[in-house]
């Protein structure tokens, strides 16, 4: 491009000979002392998260790296690595796969708790009536709420888990407590419990995070991948190429359960 020409502006990274610099900071003094999961928030909103941050977000990467061979995802990576399809194009099968009913509620929960909590402000902060107001105009228009319920879990262990490290570091702030209300919500509307899935809790922790919806689910996909990885390089080495996939026909054949040393 010649100096006469119009430059597009980017914010992100900018690369000189010898020079790596990502919103602002140098890459190889980042190297060794963030966390991936610090240095993911940095490249994405542009602010570099303190460790307390970094730390739940690690929580979230690993609460979403894998959820077993049935999910959509991973259904359509192994299907396209099984035509001989090279690790790209299998793994972008998978990430393709990620959409509103599968990996899409983090975006959506996100913008039901944000909703909630403007209605909450508007109406003088009464946040259990909110939370029913937002819900009855939900089932009004035939719309779900989103991060609730589960079709294996009755009780998603990730659920606790994120929350009590949330609330252990600090972080766990309004967006938590109405994810709370919501739930209860929701048990009296429907005359049954539905529980708090990680895909809701993770939206309410990263709406505490101010994280926009709109990369909400990123922190999905990014978290993904590696189990993606693992699925298609299986299909790969130990099955069969062009083989009919049968969703429930799989059995676990793995190590038994064993503890954090």
């Amino acid at each position: 491009m010649s100096d006469n020409q119009e430059k597009w502006p980017t914010a992100i990274t900018e690369v000189k000979p010898n020079r790596i610099m990502a919103r602002g900071y140098l890459i190889d003094e980042m190297m060794g002392k963030i966390s991936f999961a610090q240095a993911v928030c940095l490249i994405l909103t542009g602010e570099l998260p303190a460790p307390a941050v970094g730390k739940l977000l690690d929580a979230i990467f690993v609460s979403s790296i894998d959820h077993g061979a049935s999910p959509p995802s991973a259904l359509a990576a192994r299907t396209v690595a099984s035509t001989g399809a090279e690790l790209n194009a299998a793994v972008a099968a998978g990430i393709l796969a990620i959409n509103r009913f599968h990996g899409g509620a983090i975006e959506e929960g996100q913008r039901m708790f944000l909703a909630i909590a403007q209605k909450a402000e508007a109406s003088g902060g009464d946040e259990a009536a909110a939370v029913k107001a937002v819900l009855d105009e939900m089932k009004a228009r035939g719309k779900r709420a989103s991060g609730f319920g589960h079709r294996l879990h009755t009780k998603d262990p990730r659920t606790a888990k994120l929350f009590g490290l949330a609330e252990e570091l600090g972080l766990a702030g309004r967006h938590v407590r109405l994810a709370r209300l919501t739930e209860e919500a929701l048990a009296a509307q429907l005359g049954k419990p539905l529980p708090i899935n990680v895909d809701g809790a993770i939206a309410a922790l990263l709406c505490d995070l101010g994280i926009p919806p709109a990369i909400g689910n990123a922190f999905f996909m990014i978290a993904r991948v590696p189990g993606l990885v693992a699925h298609v390089h299986e299909e790969k080495t130990r099955m069969k190429p062009m083989r009919k996939i049968d969703p429930a026909g799989y059995v676990y054949d793995g190590p038994p359960e064993r503890k954090i040393p």
